[in-house]
Protein backbone atom coordinates (compact mmCIF):
# COMPACT_ATOMS: atom_id res chain seq x y z
CA UNK A 1 0.00 0.00 0.00
CA UNK A 2 2.92 2.21 1.11
CA UNK A 3 4.67 1.51 -2.23
CA UNK A 4 1.63 2.46 -4.80
CA UNK A 5 1.44 5.52 -2.48
CA UNK A 6 4.72 6.26 -3.30
CA UNK A 7 4.43 5.92 -6.95
CA UNK A 8 0.89 7.79 -7.43
CA UNK A 9 2.66 11.19 -5.30
CA UNK A 10 6.25 9.84 -7.92
CA UNK A 11 3.69 10.69 -10.65
CA UNK A 12 1.72 13.37 -9.45
CA UNK A 13 5.18 15.13 -8.81
CA UNK A 14 6.52 13.93 -13.04
CA UNK A 15 3.17 15.59 -14.45
CA UNK A 16 3.68 18.99 -12.35
CA UNK A 17 7.48 19.25 -13.47
CA UNK A 18 6.31 18.57 -17.20
CA UNK A 19 3.53 21.24 -16.62
CA UNK A 20 5.75 23.46 -15.55
CA UNK A 21 8.49 22.94 -18.07
CA UNK A 22 6.11 23.40 -20.72
CA UNK A 23 4.93 26.72 -19.19
CA UNK A 24 8.22 27.77 -19.10
CA UNK A 25 8.85 26.46 -22.93
CA UNK A 26 6.18 28.78 -23.82
CA UNK A 27 7.09 31.35 -21.94
CA UNK A 28 10.49 31.51 -23.90
CA UNK A 29 8.70 31.12 -26.85
CA UNK A 30 6.73 34.12 -26.55
CA UNK A 31 9.99 36.20 -25.14
CA UNK A 32 12.15 35.33 -28.27
CA UNK A 33 9.53 36.69 -30.35
CA UNK A 34 9.51 39.95 -28.71
CA UNK A 35 13.32 39.88 -28.88
CA UNK A 36 12.94 38.65 -32.88
CA UNK A 37 10.15 41.20 -33.36
CA UNK A 38 12.24 44.12 -31.87
CA UNK A 39 15.59 42.84 -33.04
CA UNK A 40 17.57 43.04 -29.72
CA UNK A 41 20.94 41.60 -29.98
CA UNK A 42 21.40 42.70 -26.03
CA UNK A 43 19.38 40.28 -24.17
CA UNK A 44 20.54 37.95 -21.48
CA UNK A 45 20.40 34.27 -21.29
CA UNK A 46 17.04 32.78 -20.00
CA UNK A 47 15.40 36.06 -20.00
CA UNK A 48 11.51 35.52 -18.84
CA UNK A 49 10.59 39.14 -18.65
CA UNK A 50 11.04 41.95 -22.03
CA UNK A 51 11.00 45.81 -21.88
CA UNK A 52 10.09 47.43 -25.68
CA UNK A 53 11.50 50.14 -26.96
CA UNK A 54 7.96 52.00 -26.77
CA UNK A 55 7.76 50.98 -22.93
CA UNK A 56 11.09 52.33 -22.48
CA UNK A 57 10.44 55.90 -24.87
CA UNK A 58 7.08 56.41 -22.97
CA UNK A 59 9.37 56.33 -19.24
CA UNK A 60 11.38 58.93 -20.68
CA UNK A 61 8.78 61.24 -22.06
CA UNK A 62 6.92 60.59 -18.93
CA UNK A 63 9.73 61.82 -16.66
CA UNK A 64 9.92 64.87 -18.78
CA UNK A 65 5.87 65.47 -18.32
CA UNK A 66 6.46 64.65 -14.60
CA UNK A 67 9.32 67.83 -14.08
CA UNK A 68 7.33 70.22 -15.96
CA UNK A 69 3.62 69.41 -13.77
CA UNK A 70 5.89 69.50 -10.50
CA UNK A 71 6.68 73.05 -11.25
CA UNK A 72 3.00 73.67 -12.75
CA UNK A 73 1.54 72.68 -9.13
CA UNK A 74 3.92 75.04 -7.50
CA UNK A 75 3.08 78.15 -9.67
CA UNK A 76 -0.91 77.49 -9.53
CA UNK A 77 -1.08 76.74 -5.86
CA UNK A 78 -1.47 72.59 -5.98
CA UNK A 79 0.44 70.30 -3.44
CA UNK A 80 3.48 69.77 -5.74
CA UNK A 81 5.50 68.13 -2.91
CA UNK A 82 2.62 65.33 -2.96
CA UNK A 83 3.25 64.99 -6.54
CA UNK A 84 6.53 64.82 -6.73
CA UNK A 85 6.40 62.10 -3.74
CA UNK A 86 4.08 60.26 -6.23
CA UNK A 87 6.73 60.19 -9.17
CA UNK A 88 9.62 59.32 -6.53
CA UNK A 89 7.21 56.43 -5.78
CA UNK A 90 6.34 55.65 -9.40
CA UNK A 91 8.83 56.68 -11.88
CA UNK A 92 12.15 55.42 -9.28
CA UNK A 93 12.63 52.14 -7.90
CA UNK A 94 13.01 53.58 -4.02
CA UNK A 95 10.02 51.54 -2.79
CA UNK A 96 11.42 48.67 -4.13
CA UNK A 97 15.11 48.28 -3.93
CA UNK A 98 18.24 50.98 -5.14
CA UNK A 99 18.37 53.46 -6.77
CA UNK A 100 21.69 55.45 -7.79
CA UNK A 101 21.15 59.33 -8.46
CA UNK A 102 23.17 61.75 -9.57
CA UNK A 103 21.11 64.95 -10.22
CA UNK A 104 22.60 67.91 -12.51
CA UNK A 105 23.35 70.18 -10.00
CA UNK A 106 24.74 68.05 -6.86
CA UNK A 107 27.89 68.54 -5.64
CA UNK A 108 30.46 67.48 -2.71
CA UNK A 109 29.26 65.18 0.15
CA UNK A 110 25.74 65.52 -1.56
CA UNK A 111 26.47 64.73 -5.02
CA UNK A 112 24.57 60.91 -5.00
CA UNK A 113 20.89 60.67 -3.89
CA UNK A 114 20.87 57.10 -3.17
CA UNK A 115 17.65 57.62 -1.36
CA UNK A 116 14.34 59.22 -2.04
CA UNK A 117 14.59 62.12 0.71
CA UNK A 118 17.75 63.12 -0.58
CA UNK A 119 16.09 62.87 -4.28
CA UNK A 120 13.23 64.40 -3.26
CA UNK A 121 14.75 67.87 -1.77
CA UNK A 122 16.80 68.00 -5.35
CA UNK A 123 13.67 68.19 -7.16
CA UNK A 124 11.56 70.83 -5.21
CA UNK A 125 13.90 71.81 -2.05
CA UNK A 126 13.01 72.95 1.57
CA UNK A 127 14.81 70.16 3.57
CA UNK A 128 17.27 71.42 5.64
CA UNK A 129 19.56 68.48 5.76
CA UNK A 130 20.19 69.68 1.73
CA UNK A 131 20.57 73.19 2.16
CA UNK A 132 22.23 73.93 -1.40
CA UNK A 133 19.03 72.45 -2.87
CA UNK A 134 16.50 74.96 -4.50
CA UNK A 135 14.40 72.57 -5.83
CA UNK A 136 15.35 71.85 -10.04
CA UNK A 137 11.71 71.34 -10.74
CA UNK A 138 10.62 74.61 -9.29
CA UNK A 139 12.33 76.72 -11.73
CA UNK A 140 9.78 76.35 -13.27
CA UNK A 141 10.08 74.26 -16.46
CA UNK A 142 7.50 75.40 -19.29
CA UNK A 143 8.69 72.56 -21.12
CA UNK A 144 10.95 69.53 -21.62
CA UNK A 145 11.82 66.68 -23.88
CA UNK A 146 14.49 64.22 -24.35
CA UNK A 147 16.31 62.32 -27.31
CA UNK A 148 18.82 59.27 -27.21
CA UNK A 149 22.15 59.09 -28.66
CA UNK A 150 21.96 57.51 -31.96
CA UNK A 151 18.45 57.28 -34.40
CA UNK A 152 16.08 54.61 -34.58
CA UNK A 153 16.10 53.55 -30.81
CA UNK A 154 20.54 52.74 -31.55
CA UNK A 155 20.72 54.90 -27.92
CA UNK A 156 18.78 52.20 -25.87
CA UNK A 157 19.95 48.89 -24.65
CA UNK A 158 17.32 45.88 -23.55
CA UNK A 159 18.81 43.27 -21.38
CA UNK A 160 15.54 41.54 -20.69
CA UNK A 161 13.76 43.51 -17.77
CA UNK A 162 16.26 46.11 -17.81
CA UNK A 163 17.06 48.70 -20.37
CA UNK A 164 19.43 51.46 -20.63
CA UNK A 165 19.49 55.00 -22.42
CA UNK A 166 21.73 57.27 -23.07
CA UNK A 167 21.11 61.01 -25.09
CA UNK A 168 19.86 64.62 -23.53
CA UNK A 169 17.17 66.29 -21.87
CA UNK A 170 16.22 69.54 -22.96
CA UNK A 171 14.26 71.58 -20.41
CA UNK A 172 12.84 75.30 -21.52
CA UNK A 173 12.41 77.73 -18.80
CA UNK A 174 9.62 80.29 -18.93
CA UNK A 175 12.17 82.65 -20.38
CA UNK A 176 12.23 80.83 -23.28
CA UNK A 177 16.14 79.90 -22.64
CA UNK A 178 16.27 75.89 -23.24
CA UNK A 179 19.29 74.27 -21.34
CA UNK A 180 20.41 70.85 -22.37
CA UNK A 181 21.56 68.53 -20.07
CA UNK A 182 23.83 64.95 -20.34
CA UNK A 183 21.50 61.63 -19.18
CA UNK A 184 21.72 58.24 -18.99
CA UNK A 185 18.90 56.31 -17.11
CA UNK A 186 18.89 52.56 -16.48
CA UNK A 187 15.07 51.23 -16.17
CA UNK A 188 13.92 47.88 -14.68
CA UNK A 189 10.59 45.67 -15.38
CA UNK A 190 8.82 45.26 -12.07
CA UNK A 191 6.55 42.26 -11.62
CA UNK A 192 3.55 44.77 -12.11
CA UNK A 193 4.97 45.42 -15.32
CA UNK A 194 5.35 48.93 -14.62
CA UNK A 195 9.52 50.77 -15.64
CA UNK A 196 10.65 51.83 -12.65
CA UNK A 197 14.45 54.07 -12.57
CA UNK A 198 17.29 52.12 -10.89
CA UNK A 199 20.18 54.91 -12.14
CA UNK A 200 19.79 58.41 -13.31
CA UNK A 201 22.97 60.41 -14.67
CA UNK A 202 22.63 63.48 -15.16
CA UNK A 203 25.67 66.31 -16.07
CA UNK A 204 25.69 69.48 -17.92
CA UNK A 205 27.92 69.18 -21.22
CA UNK A 206 31.39 69.71 -20.91
CA UNK A 207 32.41 72.45 -22.54
CA UNK A 208 36.13 73.08 -23.10
CA UNK A 209 37.89 76.53 -22.43
CA UNK A 210 39.33 77.33 -25.79
CA UNK A 211 40.93 80.77 -24.83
Amino acid sequence: MTGLFATACNQVAEEVKKEAQTAVAQTNEKVQKVIDDLGLVYVEEGAQNIITYDEVNAAQQAWCDALVKIGQLKETGGDYKAYAEQVLSEAYNYDNGKVFFKPTLAFGEQTFRNDKKGALAYFIGGDPDYPNDKGFALTPWVKARYDNAGPNNEGIQIYGSVAITMGNVWVTGKDGKEVMVDKTWVFKKGKDGKLRIIVHKSALPFSPNLG
